[in-house]
């Protein structure tokens, strides 16, 4: 009978479409090493369990290459895991309605709107044909973002195996990107007090990241999305690293030249500190206030003429001292590291701000 079948192949057969961790216990249960028999009896054995799967197999209630797949980008690491749903790729065909709607692309991965059972919107990632992953890298970053809570902290919410890549599923961000908004000019109002609430949001983000003792290494407007609400979240944790006081060496660096710190690189050694974050942010910041990309080697120039540069949509008089603040701060993230502030020094400062706009709105009104 077919619950013969299933108990002969080791229970191989549970119904992995079930969430969470009885998914990940399905599929690190299954034990692919098939020893060869030197007894008659042995081989027997070993046949008959062979054409038992083959059978699963066929009425897929057990695939070899999902489970090869699972195995290889990391499911045995992952396996404690906890508070993450393992989806199967049926359940992310259904989610995404076969990959139909695409929500945004990233230099590596694509992204597609997906709808779970509940009506939940959700995000799904994959990484585009052509390009090349670590599974190290993989489970690295998932068990960082599995430590990260907090409201600016883009929520990751499981992941799937079973294809040849790992496909990522996590919370919507309705509005894409800051550079998306930033890009957008003909559509997209961004007022100066918006724009305040998206720097203190993705520094408080980032100060709750570097408290983990974690450096995010990517920190860029493509990275900081954006909710219905425009409520920032910090993503992308493919680069990010658990760093000391004194930092981590290693012998590459990796990151979007734009928004690299020059630092990184001294004295032909590599170091990664959280103070690399600031440098990045301290980008973000600029191109918050003037809506445009900026250069890095031309610093000198923009600090000379910043007022010039602030986006005329926002650059009303009664507004220039609070938009001079922001690029003063930003400057100061740029500067060499030891005299960078901390992300918690950055939140504090841009907080004053707000906080000073609203006491000066409200003596206007009275």
């Amino acid at each position: 009978s077919s619950l013969d079948e299933r108990q002969a192949a080791g229970s191989l057969g549970s119904d992995h479409s079930q969430e969470g961790q009885e998914n990940t216990d399905h599929w690190s249960s299954c034990d692919l090493s098939t020893e060869r028999k030197d007894n008659i009896q042995g081989t027997s054995i070993s046949n008959s369990n062979s054409i038992v799967l083959d059978k699963l197999s066929i009425l897929k209630i057990f695939n070899w290459g999902g489970h090869r797949n699972f195995v290889r980008n990391g499911g045995r690491q992952l396996k404690n895991s906890r508070g993450l749903r393992i989806f199967t790729k049926g359940e992310i065909k259904k989610i995404t309605m076969n990959n139909s709607v695409v929500h945004g692309e990233g230099t590596f991965s694509r992204t597609y709107k997906g709808i779970l059972p509940d009506f939940t919107m959700v995000a799904v990632s994959t990484i585009m044909a052509g390009h090349y992953f670590l599974a190290d890298d993989f489970v690295k970053s998932v068990e960082i973002q599995t430590q990260l809570i907090h409201k600016n902290i883009l929520k990751l919410l499981g992941y799937c195996l079973e294809k040849d890549a790992p496909i990522l599923v996590h919370e919507f961000a309705a509005k894409g990107s800051l550079k998306d908004i930033l890009c957008d000019y003909e559509n997209q109002i961004l007022p100066l007090d918006l724009r305040l609430d998206i720097a203190i949001g993705s520094a408080e983000g980032l100060r709750y990241i570097h408290s983990t003792g974690i450096r995010h290494g990517n920190v860029k407007p493509d990275t900081i999305l954006l909710d219905e609400m425009f409520t920032p979240k910090i993503s992308d944790f493919e680069l990010s690293e658990l760093v000391n006081t004194d930092g981590y060496i290693c012998t590459t660096a990796v990151g979007t030249i734009l928004y690299m710190d020059p630092m990184i690189m001294k004295d032909g050694i590599v170091k990664l500190t959280q103070k690399n974050d600031v440098y990045s942010f301290g980008v973000v910041l600029l191109e918050l206030i003037t809506r445009m990309e900026i250069d890095t080697h031309k610093f000198c120039e923009i600090e000379s003429g910043r007022r010039a540069m602030f986006d005329k949509d926002i650059a009303v008089e009664e507004d220039i001292p609070v938009l001079e603040e922001i690029g003063k701060l930003a400057f100061e993230c740029l500067k060499g590291e030891v005299q960078r502030p901390d992300m918690t020094e950055v939140t504090k400062r841009l907080m004053m701000l707000k906080r000073d706009r609203i006491l000066r709105k409200a003596r206007k009104t009275n």
